[in-house]
């Protein structure tokens, strides 16, 4: 059978999807070509070759968002207390004492702007395949926002991690500069809107009849995509 499409949606800035990449990785593993976690626009052929993902833009104006919900609750230093509670009962992660407080990125959009073009940049074999840059940059997004507490939402910053990648920083402006990747970054907001995705991450699968969201544990995650590969959609069901 066909591998199965799930889609990814995710903000670089939020905690949960940083806990949330070591579940991703075990998917590749345990699943490898049966699940394709692919954008309608960009097909990934293999699974070894990297995880493409959409973009909802939790953070999409940061500071302003996390001073009005938290001003009760202490602010942006109530939101880093909170974020180092949910941190510590995960071993695989590490979190910057001053999450939040000393460094407070104004949004994710921009973040998540400079990534599609990175993978633009894949999708037109502009990059190595296997060496899953996309992939790799989102991930370097996050741990230098979470345990440098680099703000990655600084284009300065951005470019300063894809050179650490030895990516081409013309390359890249250019996916941006053609308007390409603000193309892609609209076509996520087009689909956080047709699938009502309001919290990061969020997996959808079964042609959009399955939704999981937050923080979901992989045995849980691995249970649907096992019904699926049982199940295949247009299967009649006893149910």
């Amino acid at each position: 059978m066909e591998p199965i499409r799930i889609f990814y949606f995710s903000d670089v800035l939020c905690v949960w999807a940083y806990i949330a990449q070591i579940r991703l990785d075990e998917l590749k593993t345990t699943f490898e070509d049966k699940i394709a976690m692919a954008t309608p626009a960009v097909r990934v052929a293999s699974r070894r070759e990297g995880i493409a993902q959409h973009f909802v833009p939790v953070f999409g104006v940061a500071r302003e968002k996390l001073e009005n919900r938290w001003r009760e609750r202490g602010g942006l230093q109530g939101y880093s207390n909170h974020v180092h509670e949910v941190a510590k009962k995960f071993d695989h992660i590490t979190v910057h004492p001053d999450i939040w407080t000393k460094v407070t990125p104004f949004s994710s959009t921009s973040c998540h702007l400079f990534l599609h073009a990175i993978q633009l940049l894949e999708a037109k074999g502009l990059v190595e395949p296997t060496q899953q840059v996309f992939e790799k940059t989102t991930w370097a997004f996050r741990e230098a926002f979470f345990t440098q507490l680099a703000d990655v939402s600084d284009r300065k910053v951005q470019f300063g991690i894809a050179e650490e990648l030895r990516l081409s920083i013309a390359a890249i402006q250019a996916q941006i500069d053609s308007g390409e990747a603000y193309a892609k970054l609209s076509q996520d907001f087009e689909l956080v809107k047709e699938h009502t995705v309001t919290v990061s991450p969020t997996l959808i699968f079964n042609e959009g009849r399955q939704k999981l969201n937050g923080n979901v544990g992989y045995r849980v995650i691995e249970a649907n995509i096992r019904e699926l590969l049982h199940n295949p959609p247009g299967e009649q069901s006893w149910c």
